[in-house]
């Protein structure tokens, strides 16, 4: 198979033809309903998916909502508000704060964090990072809980499997409640809930099951990251979006999808992923990406590790037949 830096280039009008018959088809035929609802967060996924929608089913069927929590990025507020009124759609921002804490509390968890790392307390800022140099080096997926203390000290706590387990169930519970509340729109308003997840996010797991993949369309998953934003030049995304670094939003202290889960540059990460998937020989990935033939097996065995510990994310529930 041919294998080169140009394998992921589409031709933007093209597919955005062919996501904009799948969303009409699935909208007015499938599922037989009036239009669709996004989950608008200020990056390029949502915007791109807010943006097709417009064109397959015009901009009165569209809705979009932006659901912040007392955590959130302030500037996710703003890029999706902005952004929301460019294209005319209807919008509004929904706070789900009081969701996440009827579910499980703030303090519940500052409490857990604190018996890590005792000075940290309700004004400090929190985030958990992985190694991301799997280019240069071997090591561990270990996770570490950083915690910004008010005077800008950082603090740092290597996590165990429970305690990453236990802080990450309380980030999830973030997720699934702005699902909650799209389904509550969409269900009293006759919609589907349009998902924003891609590729690269969906073969390596990188998404909550039952959240942000708890939708009824995905029109974007087949798409890496590197074509979402050729689309995103097209259909005229605004530069703050695109250039905006991709991340998560669900801790406190800014973290990037890269330090949190993929642990890779993404100017390397959709091509490695695509030759990994396409059994493209290490040696050959090598070549043509100019990185050391050792690196792109470790990047190989952790997209393969990653793709297994998933799998029960992209199946439905298991039944006894």
């Amino acid at each position: 198979m041919n294998f080169d830096l140009d394998i992921l280039q589409i031709n933007p009008a093209e597919e955005t033809k062919k996501v904009a018959d799948f969303v009409t088809n699935q909208v007015y035929k499938v599922f037989r309903r009036r239009g669709v609802v996004v989950g608008i967060s200020g990056g390029i996924d949502s915007a791109v998916m807010t943006a097709i929608a417009v064109r397959a089913l015009g901009k009165e069927n569209v809705i979009g909502l932006i659901l912040t929590e007392k955590e959130s990025n302030p500037v996710s507020k703003l890029y999706a508000s902005t952004y929301a009124e460019a294209l005319g759609i209807e919008w509004r921002e929904i706070d789900i704060t009081p969701t996440v804490e009827s579910v499980g509390c703030y303090h519940w968890r500052d409490e857990y964090i604190k018996n890590l790392i005792p000075d940290y307390n309700s004004d400090c800022k929190y985030n958990i990072t992985l190694p991301t140099d799997l280019l240069d080096r071997n090591a561990y997926n270990f996770y570490v809980l950083q915690v910004k203390l008010p005077d800008g000290t950082i603090k740092k706590k290597r996590l165990n499997f429970e305690s990453f387990r236990t802080i990450t169930a309380f980030a999830s519970i973030k997720i699934r409640s702005r699902m909650i509340h799209l389904y509550w729109e969409a269900e009293r308003r006759n919609l589907v809930v349009a998902g924003t997840t891609n590729r690269t996010e969906f073969i390596l797991g990188d998404f909550c099951k039952y959240g942000d993949g708890g939708t009824d369309i995905e029109a974007l998953s087949h798409l890496y990251k590197d074509q979402i934003y050729q689309l995103a030049g097209y259909l005229g995304v605004p530069a703050e979006i695109v250039e905006r670094t991709p991340s998560p939003d669900t801790f406190s202290l800014p973290v990037s999808d890269q330090e949190f889960y993929f642990r890779i540059p993404f100017d390397k990460l959709d091509l490695l992923l695509f030759a990994w998937e396409h059994r493209i020989s290490s040696s050959k990935t090598s070549g043509v990406l100019s990185l050391s033939e050792d690196a792109v097996n470790r990047v190989f065995r952790d997209f393969t590790t990653k793709n297994r510990a998933t799998d029960h994310l992209r199946e439905m529930a298991h039944t006894l037949s």
